[in-house]
């Protein structure tokens, strides 16, 4: 039977149930370290702020959520496994990092110029997902892969690379993160070149872009894709969710409704000291909440004609099909 990992230890893919597929429970950009006196983290604060996160997840029927927080952005498999015991939540996490421009580049680029950093980021993703993170033995269910706007760097084609090699030999999921839905094709086609398994394979944030002939160009290449933004609009060069909402209606007129995962990416938890909106942002983004899918998107796309049985697809099926890695019709 096709298990996958949580953070509380393996379980049957067909337990997955209602999934969201991209969520972070906490999040902090590289450089959050430095800011202790002002942003201190209290454990205390931050897992009780998140218990009830999770909490309200269920409270929709959400059984199992993947967080693919980077290694350098704050990732905290302890702190996951906390919240997972605390309330049967099922939680994913991640192995990887961000991409060149807002993660934390430094350290693998000095490596690089030695001519070790590739071979040393297969050995972290493959003794993590083998072994446990940093002694806790707490195993990743995905790889998580970034690139740039518009281009994915030398420094980011090593994990792209290194991701592959391994995936080849322990079958995990890849998570990618596109910088404004660019360069979908591109990490779909590197990610094959160097061996991975296209059914094992999620690009991210897609719903960044509105042109449905785009995403076909992903989805054709026998991946799945991530409408998992909803309720960022505007800032980081996001569409409005009408516009996503019109994009996923037309894909899954087209047929897709195997190949595409719904989210939110929320930051539910900010690491350091969380950032300041001004009142019009903050008017633009009030919907970037956990359950923004459930109140508002959901009806949506039931007024436009899409089924129960489509829903559950994108909230779960194609979830379970991803992680036991089954075939998509392209």
């Amino acid at each position: 039977m096709k298990t996958v990992e949580t953070v509380t230890g393996p379980i049957s893919v067909d337990r997955l149930g209602k999934t969201l597929i991209h969520e972070h429970f906490i999040f902090g950009y590289p450089g959050f370290q430095g800011d202790v006196t002002l942003g201190a983290y209290k454990e205390d604060e931050v897992l009780e702020a998140a218990i009830g996160v999770a909490r309200l997840m269920q409270s929709y029927g959400v059984q199992t959520v993947v967080d693919p927080t980077p290694n350098e952005c704050g990732r905290n498999p302890q702190l996951l496994q906390k919240i997972s015991e605390a309330t049967g939540l099922q939680i994913i996490c991640a192995t990887g990092y961000y991409y060149e421009g807002e993660g934390a580049p430094p350290y693998f680029k000095f490596r690089q110029g030695l001519g070790t950093a590739e071979e040393e980021i297969y050995q972290m993703f493959k003794t993590e997902i083998t072994e446990g993170i940093a002694g806790t033995g707490i195993k990743p269910g995905i790889i998580k892969l970034a690139s740039s706007k518009n281009e994915i760097t030398e420094y980011e084609k090593m994990f792209f690379r290194a991701a592959a090699r391994v995936q080849k030999e322990t079958g995990i999921v890849i998570l990618t993160h596109t910088q404004e839905g660019t360069m979908g094709p591109e990490q779909v086609s590197m990610l094959i070149e160097h061996g991975a398994d296209p059914n094992k394979i999620i690009i991210g944030h897609m719903c960044g872009n509105t042109n449905p002939e785009y995403h076909k160009k992903v989805l054709d290449q026998g991946v799945r894709i991530g409408f998992d933004r909803f309720g960022i609009q505007v800032l980081v060069g996001a569409p409005l969710d009408h516009q996503r909402v019109t994009t996923l209606l037309s894909l899954l007129e087209q047929g897709y409704e195997d190949q595409i995962l719904l989210a939110h990416d929320t930051v539910n938890v900010w690491l350091g000291r969380p950032p300041v909106m001004n009142e019009q942002v903050m008017k633009i983004m009030e919907n970037w909440n956990p359950v923004h899918i459930f109140d508002h998107i959901l009806p949506s796309l039931r007024e436009s004609g899409i089924t129960e049985k489509q829903i559950d697809k994108l909230l779960g099926g194609n979830a379970v099909s991803l992680f036991a890695g089954a075939s998509v019709k392209v």
